[in-house]
């Protein structure tokens, strides 16, 4: 499947970090997880840290597919409102997917210690109304988080103007996100589990998935056999492939990131991640070398070549639309890239078994624009059910949900 087009920024700025083995016999293991982007290196990572014996299984180079392209927002907030949420699963749940994608935030941070530069820091997260009619939902969003003990805070229009030379009407200020380099850290954890023990091979394809009553097999066009206990599939929007069963939409969605540029033009823009209420929304963010990442002009396309066709007419939009928001902010793209993304219904993931294949094949499935938090997520809950130990986000992110 191709996911991306153009020049991803982090595989131009880091190149091919390491080159692990390819599968070249047959294998056994504890767990297996199939895909060698971040979700699976957390995932992994994970695993093998509470005493799984683990087998990491990517198709392409690592980190190559969908991960090369994320822009790597890292954020508690959901695609979808909490108030819509709660009136979805009801409030208690809500709050509950809210509160764990701030949770990893912070577990992200501590999973990034000893792995070496891997631009991971804090910033503030502004989530603007594109317009004015979208003040009042926000301040009810507001208030709800409020509620349910989050540190936000409303900033009218003066403030935005003031403090980030941004126009919109007001926003809600939290401080609780991040920032990462996700190419780089997908490599360091999986270089780091391959030095203690791992093996992490890729450009080795799995054809087909056997699940039996003890052991699941999984065979590759070669006449490979790995058998796993269990086995993760973390194969990012690829993914769907593997099931009958529709769970969410493919998409396009655009990027650019500049130049590095002086510190006093940014007005806090290098420790900001700034997005809007309007869907598809405009986002942007700082990075660790004084540049800009600018993402958004989503659309329904996921044809390859179309995405490719569109991707300098999508990057000056891009461009205009920034200039809109911030009179005076001149960005000039470096490097512009296109990827595939899928989002829910419900902007919330899937992970665990799904009953096409029985109990022991799992699905991490951290769709839409959080999904390294997701896969933070998913990598806890994921071992606490392959463990067999209850998991309080277990049902509200399995399949079941979905009827």
């Amino acid at each position: 499947m191709d996911l991306k087009s153009g020049y991803p920024y982090w595989a131009v700025r880091n190149g091919l970090m390491h080159a692990f083995p390819a599968l070249d016999g047959d294998a056994r293991c504890d767990v297996a997880v199939i895909g060698g982007g971040i979700s699976g290196a957390l995932i992994a990572d994970e695993l093998a840290r509470h005493g799984h014996e683990v087998i990491v299984i990517e198709q392409r180079d690592v980190g190559w597919g969908s991960t090369a392209a994320s822009t790597a927002l890292l954020q508690y907030e959901i695609d979808t409102h909490l108030i819509d949420l709660s009136e979805r699963y009801g409030e208690d749940a809500a709050a509950l997917a809210y509160r764990a994608c701030g949770d990893a935030v912070m577990a992200l941070r501590e999973r990034t210690r000893g792995l070496g530069g891997v631009d991971f820091a804090r910033v503030d997260s502004v989530y603007c109304a594109s317009k004015q009619r979208h003040v009042y939902v926000l301040k009810h969003e507001l208030a709800l988080r409020r509620r349910h003990g989050f540190d936000v805070r409303w900033l009218n229009a003066a403030d935005l103007h003031e403090r980030y030379g941004l126009h919109a009407p007001g926003a809600i200020l939290s401080s609780l996100g991040a920032r990462v380099d996700p190419y780089r850290m997908t490599y360091r954890l999986l270089m780091r589990l391959a030095r203690q023990g791992v093996r992490v091979y890729d450009r080795s394809e799995i054809a087909a998935i056997e699940p039996g009553a003890r052991t699941v097999l999984l065979r590759t066009p070669q006449g490979h056999v790995v058998r796993a206990a269990q086995v993760v599939m973390a194969t990012g929007y690829a993914g769907q492939r593997w099931l009958r069963q529709r769970l969410a939409r493919n998409h396009s969605s655009y990027a650019f990131v500049t130049d590095p540029i002086p510190a006093a033009e940014l007005r806090g823009l290098d420790r900001t991640m700034v997005w809007e209420s309007a869907r598809p929304y405009l986002y942007l963010r700082g990075t660790g070398d004084d540049r800009i990442i600018v993402g958004g002009e989503d659309d329904a396309i996921d044809v390859p070549a179309k995405r490719d066709a569109r991707l300098h007419k999508k990057t000056q939009r891009l461009v205009r639309q920034v200039a809109r928001r911030f009179p005076g902010l001149e960005l000039a793209p470096s490097f512009a890239w296109a990827g595939t993304f899928a989002e829910t219904e419900d902007g919330l993931p899937f992970f665990g078994p799904h009953q096409q294949y029985g109990p022991r094949v799992h699905f991490a499935m951290a769709y839409g624009g959080n999904g390294i938090t997701y896969a933070e997520i998913g990598a806890g809950l994921l071992r606490a059910v392959i463990e067999r130990r209850p998991h309080p986000l277990a049902e509200l992110f399995s399949f079941r949900r979905m009827g």
